[in-house]
């Protein structure tokens, strides 16, 4: 069962990411949220970072989330403190489709991340299964589990000691004893709670099921309300049992968490993880859009919880706009840099293609003088572009590039196949996208060249300057508002993210890639 993984894939992974350098030189533009005093002020982990699953394996916290279209995919992180945290690589290259909402789990010395994926838009969809007996792998091939009906399993140990999956729904179904097949047929064992009617949702989709343990009981905490939509709309509830079978009653205080109020600093807050801090004190991991930023994707949010004498939890973090003390623990470097000089023999971690071919790897050349990407496609939209993701509501980005004749290099704010904003050039004439179009509908081939393209966005409003020499700039004639560029507007759960993209016959050489936050 052990993974085959194409071997440039796994060279890429297992030689680590980024020089000490390179960290040093981007770490002072991710947005952090240890304040240095105590405190935290979430995000904990800011930009992209939908459906957090965490584990505490004794002193150390990890956790992945879902990572859709981008491979490799799977991200996973190290924190000792539910703040700081570091990121250790990937447990999946296979492309698979787009993963949804993963659970990491340890059984028995055995990691093992269950996520359903799906691919194009009405095409199949399955629920997976990696395993590994290091968290930083080799990671296992994904193994199909089936349950083409479900979304979101959550793993769970039973008082028989059997192991289970809970599915979207309310459904659960038997594991066998090594997790790798499903036993028998899921059955209906939760019915959810029902929100008044008159709350301003998405819909009720009943998903996201976490199974806890606390004393004789166990939890199921699950999102309900829909994951976009309004900003009132997403929230976390849970209810209980004796049995991993049940009955499950529903908590008094439900929705454990909800956004009440577009004016409210997260909205659509849901989809939630719980895990015992060091200190005895216990927490809820789950993610939100930041107020007038859904382009930013769904942030990774850490919220305080008590548990009452009634043997209920409760929700301690108010509408997460304030401080809150932190939770004890070693406080490791957070975040990864986004600066990339690309002059390693290996892709940092930051960056992942979208929706990649199986042998996307082999189009990277790895040299001191830059990464150079053999062309695909025509634009954007066919080109798998290579994209990184952007902490920050305002920043800028730049990066310099060699085109070749019969290339096209461009930098993009890259949201899917089917929206994206930004420039390319056959080293000659520009290229527009805008909206998921192009001006002219495609380059000629050209001569190639040197350039620079720099993009800013600074809070949704978008201006473009290039420079044939990195000294003299000049500004694209058209600048663009990007708010609306997000699930609301185009579906698939994604966020807008920072890119950089190869098409065309020839090839493009990118030799220095530069982020900076804005204030």
């Amino acid at each position: 069962m052990r993974r085959g993984l194409n071997v440039l894939w796994a060279m890429a992974l297992l030689c680590g990411g980024v020089h000490a350098a390179e960290w040093q030189r981007g770490i002072e533009h991710q947005r952090i949220a240890d304040l240095g005093d105590g405190t935290y002020l979430n995000p904990v982990l800011a930009g992209d970072h939908p459906d957090p699953s965490v584990l505490k394996d004794g002193e150390d916290y990890y956790l992945t989330l879902s990572s859709f279209d981008a491979y490799p995919g799977l991200p996973l992180w190290h924190s000792r403190d539910l703040v700081n945290w570091q990121p250790l690589g990937h447990a999946i290259t296979t492309n698979v489709g787009a993963i949804w909402a993963p659970d990491l789990v340890k059984f028995k010395g055995r990691y093992y991340i269950y996520f359903p994926a799906r691919r194009g838009e009405a095409g199949t969809r399955s629920n997976f299964v990696v395993w590994a007996d290091d968290i930083r792998g080799p990671w296992s091939e994904p193994v199909d589990l089936g349950l083409a009906k479900y979304i979101d399993p959550g793993h769970a140990v039973g008082e028989d000691g059997k192991r289970y999956l809970f599915l979207s729904g309310g459904d659960y179904v038997q594991l066998s004893d090594d997790g790798l097949k499903v036993v028998g047929t899921p059955r209906h064992v939760y019915d959810g709670w029902k929100y008044p009617e008159s709350w301003d949702v998405e819909a009720y989709a009943q998903e996201g099921p976490k199974i806890t343990r606390h004393g004789d009981w166990f939890y199921m905490t699950t999102a309900v309300g829909g994951t976009a939509g309004p900003p009132t709309g997403h929230m976390v509830i849970t209810a209980r049992s004796r049995s991993i079978h049940g009955p499950w009653q529903n908590a008094p205080n439900n929705p454990i968490t909800r956004t009440q109020s577009a004016s409210e600093p997260w909205w659509s807050r849901g989809h939630a993880t719980l895990v015992e801090g060091t200190d005895g004190r216990w927490w809820m991991i789950y993610h939100g859009y930041e107020n007038g930023f859904w382009t930013l994707g769904r942030q990774a949010l850490l919220e305080p919880i008590e548990w009452t004498p009634e043997g209920w939890f409760v929700a301690k973090g108010g509408d997460l706009g304030q401080p809150l003390r932190k939770p004890s623990g070693q406080a490791l470097a957070h975040g990864m840099p986004l600066s990339d000089r690309f002059d390693g023999k290996q892709l940092g971690p930051q960056w992942a293609f979208y929706d990649p071919a199986p042998d996307e790897y082999r189009r990277l050349a790895f040299g001191a003088q830059g990464l150079t990407v053999s062309g695909k496609g025509q634009t954007p939209r066919d080109s798998s572009p290579l994209t990184a993701i952007a902490t920050d509501p305002a920043y800028e980005f730049q990066v310099r590039m060699r085109i070749a004749p019969g290339a096209v290099g461009g930098a993009l704010l890259f949201y899917s196949d089917r929206l994206y904003a930004g420039v390319g050039s056959n080293g000659k004439d520009f290229i527009l996208h805008r909206y998921g179009e192009e001006r002219p509908k495609q380059l000629v081939p050209g001569p190639g060249g040197e350039l620079w393209i720099r993009v800013r966005n600074d809070r949704h409003i978008v201006t473009i300057h290039t420079s044939r020499d990195g000294q003299a700039w000049t500004k694209y004639p058209v600048q663009m508002e990007v708010s609306g560029y997000h699930h609301n507007v185009a579906g698939k759960f994604l966020a807008l993210k920072p890119a950089l993209y190869a098409a065309g016959q020839g090839q493009v050489t990118f030799l220095d890639f530069r982020y900076q936050a804005l204030d």
